[in-house]
């Protein structure tokens, strides 16, 4: 068991990694084409709409609700049983996201004023915000479908191709910045006509492999299918509270559509470089061991519970810990070498780059957050989440009125910054909400050893946090580098960190024995 979640992990994490890569290289093609100008924030704006939407009905409640109750009938009900729960699921979810997707593109311009009431202030970039909207809208429908087919294929262990999937959106999004943009008298209207390409493609994809477990869906309507209504339950709570995180960027976003222009698009690219450890690390996991939880509730298992959250933790501790002090110490040279390139300019960087540092102090939290939630998820608690989210999203916007507005009242540069620390501030709170309800209500025990662990890691850490600080130097030598120089310097720089964390770590006593998942 241990071995094949280690496994798993592995596995959806470096197809992720391969998915971050090629986002970074779409980011960098964006940054060089666009910049951090009117075009690139009004495209952010309509690309976050849908895909906020999407992190509720697609990878976030849904998923939530859906994987276990799959797991459930996997494993007590026969292969029939199943088929028809996916195919009452596939025709409910779908007739449901179609109706949605329309309303979605008719009251486009209602959904910019709620966004982005800021740009009602300029009326070109309204209409083009409301114009974009409406073709990247759709993406909800296409996207949502293509999560439902992974929720199936990871329930099976084929962990692989969904993680994989996203490769296909970046590539879209690439070919058409060369193959759409240039057909546009606004070329950035030809990101959002590849944004709804990307949804069809990634669906596609899925489809033949569904086929192979003889689970490709026949889709019909089931809304009082016992399964279905067990999981649209579940979902009505978790909608809420498997989003803090997305209504929170939204708070923030919203905010930033107040503040100068180019307030949008910086928060944009530090979130991406904060997304990259996420994604490949605390998304991966999550995604693993909400199947696995799933069936150790499911046959009664509380022990093998409390250990596989346990293994999940200490590996958190010890994989993000070191990713968010590199994002904290090495923010100016990274943001510089991924995106000082075209229309993106000095200025961009600096704004870029605080806004990255603030986001890294919340990573551990964001980490946290992703393998707490499936602790309750697994055991088909969505309520208690809410609880908590409506808390965390309660404190988020207060702290972004008593961070930004004396930053803006003051003239302190980098209010946007401010927004990125009240999020991560909200997601400490709520992954230590989390915790303590997991921990109240007996569902997870700490194992042995966390004092004697941690203390190392602590080592480790200060350890690499000097030495790359010693490294990096100052912003204006990355700026003034060729691109080829702060490839090779940035490099060095995280190969250097490694080495030195990993050798503390094992001149410390820290073996791989240490995290491994011991269920018996």
């Amino acid at each position: 068991m241990s071995r094949s979640l280690a496994k798993s992990t592995s596995v959806v994490g470096g197809m992720t990694l391969m998915s971050r890569i090629m986002g970074f290289l779409r980011d960098i093609i964006f940054a060089r084409f666009f910049g951090a100008g009117a075009g690139m924030d009004v495209f952010v704006v309509a690309f976050q709409i849908p895909n906020f939407l999407r992190r509720l009905f697609g990878e976030g409640a849904f998923s939530q609700a859906f994987v276990p109750v799959l797991a459930e009938y996997e494993n007590q009900r026969d292969h029939d049983q199943v088929q028809d729960l996916v195919d009452r699921v596939a025709g409910t979810l779908g007739l449901i996201l179609f109706g949605l997707t329309l309303v979605g593109v008719l009251a486009a311009p209602a959904l910019i004023m709620l966004f982005a009431p800021g740009f009602l202030e300029e009326a070109d970039k309204y209409a083009l915000a409301t114009e974009m909207l409406r073709l990247t809208f759709p993406y909800l429908l296409f996207i949502s479908l293509t999560a439902f087919a992974g929720g199936v294929l990871n329930t099976y262990g084929r962990f692989g191709v969904p993680a994989f999937t996203p490769v296909l959106l970046n590539l879209v999004l690439i070919g058409s910045v060369f193959l759409l943009a240039p057909r546009f008298p606004q070329p950035v209207v030809g990101l959002a006509v590849g944004v709804f390409i990307a949804g069809v493609v990634q669906l596609a994809f899925q489809l033949p492999f569904l086929k192979q477990l003889k689970l490709l869906p026949r889709p019909r309507w089931g809304w009082n299918h016992e399964g279905v209504r067990r999981i649209i339950r579940l979902m009505l709570p978790a909608i809420f509270g498997s989003s803090v995180a997305q209504i929170n960027l939204i708070v923030d976003r919203v905010i930033a559509s107040f503040l100068v222009t180019g307030s949008i698009s910086w928060l944009y690219y530090s979130d991406r470089l904060l997304e990259f450890p996420l994604g490949v690390f605390a998304i991966a996991l999550a995604t693993v061991i909400l199947p696995g939880l799933s069936r150790h509730h499911a046959s009664k298992s509380p022990q093998a519970f409390s250990r596989t959250l346990d293994w999940a933790l200490r590996l958190a501790l010890v994989i993000a810990t070191p990713a968010a002090v590199g994002l904290l110490v090495l923010a100016g040279p990274m943001v510089a070498t991924l995106f000082n390139y075209g229309a993106f300019d000095g200025q961009d960087v600096r704004m870029a780059s605080l806004s990255l540092m603030a986001y890294a102090f919340g990573l551990m939290a964001f980490t946290l957050v992703k393998i707490l939630a499936p602790a309750y998820f697994s055991r088909q608690d969505t309520r208690t989440p809410v609880r908590i989210s409506v808390i965390a999203l309660l404190t988020n916007i207060g702290l972004n009125l008593v961070i930004v507005l004396p930053m803006l009242h003051l003239g302190i540069p980098g209010p946007h910054a401010g927004l990125a620390l009240a999020t991560g501030l909200a997601a400490a709170l709520n992954a230590f909400l989390l915790y303590r309800g997991l921990r109240r209500q007996g569902v997870y025990r700490p194992g042995d050893g966390w004092g004697w662990i941690g203390a190392r890691v602590l080592a480790a850490n200060l350890a690499m946090g000097l030495l790359l600080w010693w490294l990096a130097g100052s912003l204006d030598q990355w700026l003034a580098a060729l691109w080829y120089q702060r490839a090779g310097w940035l490099g060095g720089c995280i190969g250097a960190g490694l080495l030195v964390y990993a050798l503390v770590l094992w001149v410390s006593g820290v073996r791989p024995r240490h995290l491994t998942l011991r269920l018996a």
